[in-house]
């Protein structure tokens, strides 16, 4: 890539000019994964925590953030999201944590893909750290990516 578009010729910052882009449907999916031990993990799907039922909470949290993200990250275009699906897989001493948001918009969803992802984990770090100080989240990253120019894309 030749040039960045959120800059200008001077190098400031700006919001990048969407009005001419194509109305597409864009979906993107991204990952985050908390790591702690195997008996957090087994508190956290059987809902025995102190702080009550992680994985509604957390996937609930993930929804309301991927909502937010514009107003979270300075540079991102507001998007209806027409759709924001939170799954979390706890197996073995970690939760998988997958959110897909979809829009029919001019611009991609993959910021709120991860913003979703990212404040599911920070919920359950935040539900379990009474239990685990060690805990991390690790591997946050899209997964895939559908629509627009640039085309669908794919994690190998």
């Amino acid at each position: 890539m030749s040039e960045l578009s959120h800059l200008r010729a001077d190098g400031s910052a700006h919001m990048v000019d969407v009005t001419e882009k194509q109305v597409t449907r864009r979906e993107a999916s991204a990952q985050a994964v908390l790591e702690t031990t195997p008996e957090v993990v087994a508190m956290i799907a059987d809902g025995s925590l102190p702080k009550g039922e992680a994985l509604g909470t957390a996937r609930l949290a993930g929804i309301m953030g991927a909502k937010q993200t514009s107003t979270l990250i300075p540079l991102c275009h507001p998007l209806p999201l027409t759709k924001l699906a939170v799954d979390l897989e706890p197996q073995g001493d970690r939760v998988r944590i997958v959110a897909t948001a979809v829009t029919n918009g001019v611009t991609g969803v993959e910021m709120e893909a991860l913003t979703g992802a990212t404040v599911a984990a920070l919920t359950l770090y935040d539900m379990i750290k009474a239990v685990d100080k060690h805990a991390v989240i690790t591997d946050v990253l899209v997964l895939a990516k559908s629509g627009g120019k640039s085309g669908d894309w794919s994690r190998p």
